[in-house]
């Protein structure tokens, strides 16, 4: 296989990994930012104290972490034909992938949020903010900066999740090392795969470092 081959197969596979990665990647901020922020509102001694609810939720977010991914892709398999209708290609890998990364992101939403001053939050509640005020304009405000680092963690994660999902057929650069790197033994396309990927994890990890400076010194 010739390198000119090998660049087209690593665009092809370039978009397909962007597609899967930018898609859970959103639906993941959603989803993470709305289960930790409702871990953080029904703990005990929270604005929407509800022990029951976040020991359900809770259970829910650690099942959802304790299973490696390569287990989660297969168990679900007949959730993501229920969604999409298939189980091969990206379309199908947006499932699995973010339903495996929103139980991580929901724990580092948590974890951001209870790093907010608790004298803060105290001072707004006596000033009269209601809970949605104090939820947006105290909580995730003052947490913005660890936020936008734990997503960045979240997003070089799931760019390690889309891999994995190649395996399966789930296109994409981890399917491309596997299909040519590994089964067909192109070593140039192995190696190709793997420089695109510490490419694309050093970019995200560059723009997160420098959104979070810039939010930190505002």
């Amino acid at each position: 296989m010739t390198w000119s081959e090998v660049f087209e197969l690593l665009g092809t596979g370039f978009q397909e990994t962007a597609w899967m990665v930018g898609v859970s990647t959103l639906l993941t901020a959603i989803g993470g930012l709305l289960v930790g922020v409702l871990l953080v509102l029904t703990d005990r001694g929270g604005l929407l104290a509800a022990p029951p609810v976040n020991a359900v939720l809770g259970l829910i977010v650690n099942v959802g972490r304790s299973l490696p991914f390569i287990i989660l892709l297969v168990a679900i398999i007949p959730f993501t034909r229920a969604v999409v209708g298939t189980t091969i290609g990206t379309d199908a890998a947006i499932v699995p992938l973010t339903v495996g990364a929103i139980p991580f992101f929901a724990r580092i939403v948590e974890a951001a949020l209870r790093e907010v001053p608790a004298d803060v939050v105290a001072a707004s509640v006596a000033m009269g903010a209601t809970r949605r005020q104090i939820v947006g304009k105290v909580l995730l405000r003052e947490a913005l900066p660890a936020l936008i680092a734990g997503l960045t963690i979240t997003v070089i994660a799931i760019i390690g999740y889309s891999a994995m999902a190649g395996t399966v057929g789930g296109g994409g650069l981890g399917d491309l090392a596997i299909r040519y790197g590994y089964q067909r033994f192109e070593t140039q396309v192995m190696i190709a795969t793997v420089v695109a990927l510490v490419i694309f994890v050093q970019l995200v990890q560059m723009v997160g470092d420098v959104l979070v400076r810039r939010l930190s010194h505002r």
